[in-house]
Protein backbone atom coordinates (compact mmCIF):
# COMPACT_ATOMS: atom_id res chain seq x y z
CA UNK A 1 0.00 0.00 0.00
CA UNK A 2 1.40 3.30 -0.95
CA UNK A 3 1.37 6.02 1.61
CA UNK A 4 -1.61 7.71 -0.28
CA UNK A 5 -3.66 4.41 -0.75
CA UNK A 6 -2.77 4.51 3.05
CA UNK A 7 -3.79 7.93 3.63
CA UNK A 8 -7.31 7.15 1.45
CA UNK A 9 -7.75 4.06 3.55
CA UNK A 10 -7.24 6.11 6.85
CA UNK A 11 -9.28 8.86 6.17
CA UNK A 12 -12.13 7.01 5.35
CA UNK A 13 -12.15 4.95 8.45
CA UNK A 14 -12.07 8.53 10.65
CA UNK A 15 -14.78 9.62 8.96
CA UNK A 16 -16.25 5.92 9.79
CA UNK A 17 -15.28 6.27 13.18
CA UNK A 18 -15.19 9.95 14.06
CA UNK A 19 -18.92 9.82 14.66
CA UNK A 20 -21.40 10.57 17.77
CA UNK A 21 -22.93 6.73 17.87
CA UNK A 22 -19.09 6.62 19.19
CA UNK A 23 -19.84 7.64 22.60
CA UNK A 24 -22.30 4.78 23.69
CA UNK A 25 -19.28 2.93 24.22
CA UNK A 26 -16.55 4.99 24.95
CA UNK A 27 -15.44 6.47 28.19
CA UNK A 28 -15.64 9.61 26.89
CA UNK A 29 -19.50 9.89 26.81
CA UNK A 30 -18.82 10.66 30.77
CA UNK A 31 -17.79 13.76 29.78
CA UNK A 32 -20.61 14.54 27.32
CA UNK A 33 -22.85 15.11 29.87
CA UNK A 34 -22.05 18.16 31.72
CA UNK A 35 -21.78 21.74 29.87
CA UNK A 36 -19.41 24.01 31.79
CA UNK A 37 -15.60 24.19 30.65
CA UNK A 38 -14.10 23.39 34.04
CA UNK A 39 -17.05 20.30 34.71
CA UNK A 40 -15.73 18.91 30.86
CA UNK A 41 -12.35 19.16 31.85
CA UNK A 42 -12.02 17.96 35.34
CA UNK A 43 -14.57 14.96 34.69
CA UNK A 44 -12.54 13.88 31.72
CA UNK A 45 -9.88 13.96 33.41
CA UNK A 46 -10.63 11.97 36.27
CA UNK A 47 -12.48 9.35 33.34
CA UNK A 48 -9.23 9.02 31.52
CA UNK A 49 -7.17 8.55 34.68
CA UNK A 50 -9.02 5.06 35.15
CA UNK A 51 -9.40 4.29 31.42
CA UNK A 52 -7.99 0.91 31.28
CA UNK A 53 -9.59 -2.63 31.01
CA UNK A 54 -12.78 -3.49 30.05
CA UNK A 55 -14.95 -0.63 28.64
CA UNK A 56 -18.23 -1.20 30.22
CA UNK A 57 -16.34 -0.92 33.99
CA UNK A 58 -14.71 1.83 32.56
CA UNK A 59 -17.65 3.79 32.10
CA UNK A 60 -19.71 1.96 35.24
CA UNK A 61 -17.08 3.42 37.25
CA UNK A 62 -16.45 7.17 35.88
CA UNK A 63 -20.30 7.37 36.92
CA UNK A 64 -20.04 6.70 40.36
CA UNK A 65 -16.81 8.38 40.63
CA UNK A 66 -19.11 11.62 38.60
CA UNK A 67 -22.38 10.52 41.76
CA UNK A 68 -19.60 11.02 44.44
CA UNK A 69 -18.98 14.25 43.22
CA UNK A 70 -22.59 15.20 43.73
CA UNK A 71 -22.35 15.66 39.80
CA UNK A 72 -20.64 18.75 39.46
CA UNK A 73 -17.29 17.67 39.67
CA UNK A 74 -15.88 21.63 39.49
CA UNK A 75 -18.11 22.73 42.60
CA UNK A 76 -16.81 19.35 44.67
CA UNK A 77 -13.57 20.32 43.53
CA UNK A 78 -13.27 24.09 45.01
CA UNK A 79 -15.47 23.85 47.32
CA UNK A 80 -15.45 20.48 49.17
CA UNK A 81 -14.49 19.88 53.35
CA UNK A 82 -12.96 17.25 54.60
CA UNK A 83 -16.11 15.27 55.93
CA UNK A 84 -17.12 15.62 51.67
CA UNK A 85 -13.60 14.09 50.50
CA UNK A 86 -13.78 11.38 53.33
CA UNK A 87 -16.86 9.78 51.55
CA UNK A 88 -14.36 8.95 48.26
CA UNK A 89 -12.85 6.28 50.35
CA UNK A 90 -14.98 3.41 48.80
CA UNK A 91 -14.01 4.37 45.62
CA UNK A 92 -11.76 1.99 43.30
CA UNK A 93 -11.41 1.07 39.75
CA UNK A 94 -8.71 -2.06 39.51
CA UNK A 95 -5.99 -0.35 41.45
CA UNK A 96 -6.94 3.25 41.03
CA UNK A 97 -8.43 3.37 44.79
CA UNK A 98 -10.25 6.09 46.92
CA UNK A 99 -6.99 7.21 48.74
CA UNK A 100 -5.66 8.21 44.79
CA UNK A 101 -9.25 10.26 44.34
CA UNK A 102 -8.75 12.17 47.50
CA UNK A 103 -5.41 13.04 45.85
CA UNK A 104 -6.52 13.81 42.54
CA UNK A 105 -9.28 15.81 44.04
CA UNK A 106 -6.75 17.92 46.25
CA UNK A 107 -4.51 18.41 43.46
CA UNK A 108 -7.02 19.56 40.87
CA UNK A 109 -8.01 22.32 43.54
CA UNK A 110 -4.48 23.09 44.30
CA UNK A 111 -3.92 23.34 39.98
CA UNK A 112 -7.23 25.69 39.64
CA UNK A 113 -6.79 27.76 42.46
CA UNK A 114 -2.94 28.48 42.17
CA UNK A 115 -2.09 27.62 38.58
CA UNK A 116 -4.71 28.73 36.43
CA UNK A 117 -6.54 25.51 35.56
CA UNK A 118 -5.59 22.43 33.09
CA UNK A 119 -5.68 24.10 30.51
CA UNK A 120 -3.07 26.67 31.34
CA UNK A 121 -0.86 24.08 32.98
CA UNK A 122 -0.63 21.63 29.83
CA UNK A 123 -0.11 24.50 27.55
CA UNK A 124 2.88 26.01 29.94
CA UNK A 125 5.60 23.70 28.63
CA UNK A 126 4.05 22.56 25.05
CA UNK A 127 6.54 23.39 22.11
CA UNK A 128 4.99 23.59 18.94
CA UNK A 129 5.78 19.58 17.66
CA UNK A 130 4.77 18.09 21.06
CA UNK A 131 3.26 18.14 24.60
CA UNK A 132 5.32 15.30 26.10
CA UNK A 133 7.64 17.77 27.50
CA UNK A 134 4.64 19.52 28.63
CA UNK A 135 2.55 16.69 30.09
CA UNK A 136 5.85 15.85 32.53
CA UNK A 137 5.76 19.08 33.81
CA UNK A 138 2.26 18.49 34.43
CA UNK A 139 2.96 15.21 36.29
CA UNK A 140 5.46 17.40 38.72
CA UNK A 141 3.08 19.87 39.46
CA UNK A 142 0.16 17.75 40.03
CA UNK A 143 2.07 15.61 42.54
CA UNK A 144 3.67 18.98 44.64
CA UNK A 145 1.51 18.20 47.58
CA UNK A 146 2.42 15.73 50.02
CA UNK A 147 1.07 12.39 48.17
CA UNK A 148 1.33 8.62 48.62
CA UNK A 149 4.05 7.39 46.69
CA UNK A 150 2.01 4.72 44.86
CA UNK A 151 -0.41 7.24 44.01
CA UNK A 152 2.35 8.96 41.29
CA UNK A 153 1.63 5.56 38.80
CA UNK A 154 -1.39 6.91 37.97
CA UNK A 155 -0.06 9.61 35.38
CA UNK A 156 2.37 8.70 33.10
CA UNK A 157 5.42 11.02 32.01
CA UNK A 158 6.27 10.57 28.61
CA UNK A 159 9.88 11.77 29.48
CA UNK A 160 10.44 8.21 31.10
CA UNK A 161 9.38 6.12 28.29
CA UNK A 162 5.94 6.06 28.52
CA UNK A 163 3.36 6.55 25.70
CA UNK A 164 0.96 8.43 28.11
CA UNK A 165 -2.01 6.88 26.46
CA UNK A 166 -4.72 7.63 28.95
CA UNK A 167 -3.26 11.65 29.43
CA UNK A 168 -2.58 11.74 25.81
CA UNK A 169 -6.47 10.56 25.09
CA UNK A 170 -7.45 13.41 27.20
CA UNK A 171 -6.07 15.85 25.54
CA UNK A 172 -7.78 14.93 22.01
CA UNK A 173 -10.78 15.10 24.04
CA UNK A 174 -10.32 18.50 25.30
CA UNK A 175 -8.41 19.66 22.12
CA UNK A 176 -9.75 18.34 19.03
CA UNK A 177 -12.70 20.27 17.57
CA UNK A 178 -16.18 19.11 17.98
CA UNK A 179 -17.47 19.24 14.56
CA UNK A 180 -18.34 15.51 14.19
CA UNK A 181 -19.39 16.10 17.53
CA UNK A 182 -17.07 13.80 19.66
CA UNK A 183 -13.73 15.80 20.97
CA UNK A 184 -14.76 18.80 22.45
CA UNK A 185 -12.77 21.96 21.24
CA UNK A 186 -12.61 23.86 24.09
CA UNK A 187 -9.01 24.27 24.94
CA UNK A 188 -7.75 26.92 21.89
CA UNK A 189 -4.00 27.21 23.86
CA UNK A 190 -2.92 23.77 22.52
CA UNK A 191 -3.37 23.02 18.47
CA UNK A 192 -4.77 19.35 17.19
CA UNK A 193 -1.37 19.59 15.67
CA UNK A 194 0.58 19.36 18.70
CA UNK A 195 -1.28 16.32 20.07
CA UNK A 196 0.02 12.50 20.13
CA UNK A 197 -2.07 9.15 19.61
CA UNK A 198 -3.47 7.45 22.62
CA UNK A 199 -1.63 4.27 21.91
CA UNK A 200 -2.50 1.14 23.09
CA UNK A 201 -3.00 -2.45 22.49
CA UNK A 202 -5.76 -1.82 19.60
CA UNK A 203 -3.95 0.99 17.95
CA UNK A 204 -0.66 -0.74 18.43
CA UNK A 205 -1.58 -3.57 16.88
CA UNK A 206 -3.23 -2.35 13.64
CA UNK A 207 -0.60 0.50 13.40
CA UNK A 208 2.38 -2.33 13.17
CA UNK A 209 0.15 -4.36 10.34
CA UNK A 210 -0.04 -0.78 8.47
CA UNK A 211 3.89 -0.25 8.85
CA UNK A 212 3.34 2.85 10.98
CA UNK A 213 5.26 1.45 13.69
CA UNK A 214 8.43 -1.10 13.99
CA UNK A 215 9.09 -1.22 17.87
CA UNK A 216 7.33 -4.33 19.46
CA UNK A 217 6.80 -2.03 22.76
CA UNK A 218 4.41 -0.20 23.42
CA UNK A 219 6.52 2.87 24.79
CA UNK A 220 7.66 6.58 24.62
CA UNK A 221 9.93 5.22 21.20
CA UNK A 222 6.81 3.43 19.35
CA UNK A 223 4.81 6.78 20.17
CA UNK A 224 7.31 9.05 18.47
CA UNK A 225 7.48 6.54 15.64
CA UNK A 226 3.48 6.84 14.94
CA UNK A 227 3.26 10.57 15.35
CA UNK A 228 6.06 11.21 12.95
CA UNK A 229 4.11 8.65 10.51
CA UNK A 230 0.97 9.96 11.00
CA UNK A 231 2.12 13.12 10.72
CA UNK A 232 3.06 12.60 7.27
CA UNK A 233 -0.55 11.63 6.35
CA UNK A 234 -2.29 15.41 8.28
CA UNK A 235 0.70 17.59 9.51
CA UNK A 236 -2.76 19.44 11.17
CA UNK A 237 -4.78 16.88 12.96
CA UNK A 238 -2.59 13.37 13.09
CA UNK A 239 -4.39 12.25 16.25
CA UNK A 240 -8.11 12.06 14.22
CA UNK A 241 -6.58 8.36 13.33
CA UNK A 242 -7.00 7.39 16.52
CA UNK A 243 -10.36 6.61 15.40
CA UNK A 244 -9.07 4.54 12.32
CA UNK A 245 -6.82 2.87 14.39
CA UNK A 246 -8.88 2.58 17.01
CA UNK A 247 -11.99 1.26 15.28
CA UNK A 248 -10.29 -0.99 13.24
CA UNK A 249 -8.75 -3.00 15.95
CA UNK A 250 -11.52 -2.88 18.24
CA UNK A 251 -14.68 -3.20 15.94
CA UNK A 252 -12.91 -5.10 12.90
CA UNK A 253 -10.41 -6.77 14.64
CA UNK A 254 -8.45 -5.80 11.72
Amino acid sequence: MTQQELKEFLDAKVVQYNRPDFLSTDPIQIPHRFTKKEDIEISGFLTSTIAWGNRKSIINNAERMMEMLDSSPFDFVMNHEEQDIEKLHGFVHRTFNGEDLRYFIRSLKNIYKHHSGLEELFALKSDLKSLQSSISHFKTIFFELDHLSRTTKHVSDPLKGSAAKRINMFLRWMVRDNNTGVDFGIWNKIKPSQLSCPLDVHSGNVARKLGLIQRRQNDGKALTELDTNLRKLDPHDPVKYDFALFGLGVFEKF
